[in-house]
């Protein structure tokens, strides 16, 4: 048997497995059992829940953002959650209404130049890192296990495995996001630079 990153398949049957019920063969024969429907929606839930907490894999740095030649609007993907100034245009205070960025100090959705942002994204779950998969699937299963059954035996067990997957995407996180105190702040930055 060859080893391959959590699916979303798999997830939901990790989930359907914490309640006793028998694992489904594919997500479209998921419709046809309630329990397996409710783990999609849990899980779904738990995958935006996480990723808002914004992670080195979700987030964009430094990313530019153009208005539009005719209206001066800045559209944002669709999976964008989160966006924030950086840089020379930290001083531009801005907010996320809608899909469209707006100037919280000239009030306005109309920007004349590109700005430099970071920005958190929502990923499919099939694009997240195994760490991440694997986090979600267990916390999902808790919660899953939680709304259905209701079991604090149950919960016991799967908050002591949440609490290590969680662990183990914080090292995930450690290892890849680079951090650093002196070069990964800007305000520290800012003051070294002085």
């Amino acid at each position: 048997m060859a080893l391959t990153l959590t699916s979303e398949l798999d997830a939901v049957n990790i989930m359907l497995g914490t309640i006793g019920e028998s694992p489904i063969s594919s997500l479209d024969a998921a419709t046809g059992v309630v329990d397996a429907v409710t783990a999609q929606q849990i899980l779904k839930e738990v995958l935006i829940q996480v990723q808002e907490e914004g992670w080195h894999f979700n987030t964009e740095t430094n990313f530019t953002l153009t208005p539009t030649a005719d209206t001066g609007e800045i559209f944002l993907p669709a999976n964008c959650i989160e966006v924030d100034t950086m840089g020379n245009d930290r001083q531009i205070d801005v907010a996320v209404r809608g899909r469209r960025l707006y100037d919280r100090i000239e009030h306005t959705f109309v920007f004349t130049e590109t700005l430099s942002c970071d920005m958190t994204l929502l990923l499919e779950f099939e694009d997240l890192p195994q760490a991440a998969r694997h986090y979600i699937s267990i916390r999902a299963a808790r919660v899953f296990q939680q709304r259905v059954i209701g079991s604090d035996t149950l919960g016991n067990f799967s908050a002591r495995d949440e609490a290590m997957a969680r662990t183990a995407l914080q090292r995930y996180e450690a290892k890849t996001a680079d951090h650093n105190i002196l070069t990964g702040n800007y305000d520290v930055m800012r003051i070294i630079d002085r």
